[in-house]
């Protein structure tokens, strides 16, 4: 379970920090944006290090679909537009993918 708390942090770290970019380059925010939105990605890449894995790149398959989960939620409480069940339902689907890369049982190898 302390793999899911870290990844829930970096998803919110990863979609604040390139959200702050979005909002410079789409929506004309301040340069100053880009401040707090590098320390929160420099913040995301620094805790999907303490996920228990054995491989980077299978921690950061599972955590795509952490983050696909974590966006639409960024989508309906931040910026207002409520997720329909198509999105719902490919969460939910990428979300089983994710649990099964993370918890699946690894044969042991010498």
């Amino acid at each position: 379970m302390v793999s899911v708390a870290i990844f829930a942090l970096t998803a919110l770290c990863e979609i604040a920090g390139c959200f702050a970019f979005w909002a410079w380059l789409r929506i004309g925010k301040s340069a100053l944006w880009l401040i707090p939105g590098t320390l929160s990605l420099v913040a995301f890449a620094w805790l999907l290090t303490f996920v228990e894995s054995d491989a980077a790149g299978r921690t950061y398959a599972a955590y795509g679909g952490v983050y696909i989960v974590a966006s639409l939620l960024w989508l309906w409480v931040v910026e207002g537009a409520r997720p329909d069940r198509w999105d719902a339902l490919g969460a939910a689907i990428c979300l089983i993918g994710a649990a099964i890369i993370l918890f699946g049982p690894r044969a042991v190898t010498a």
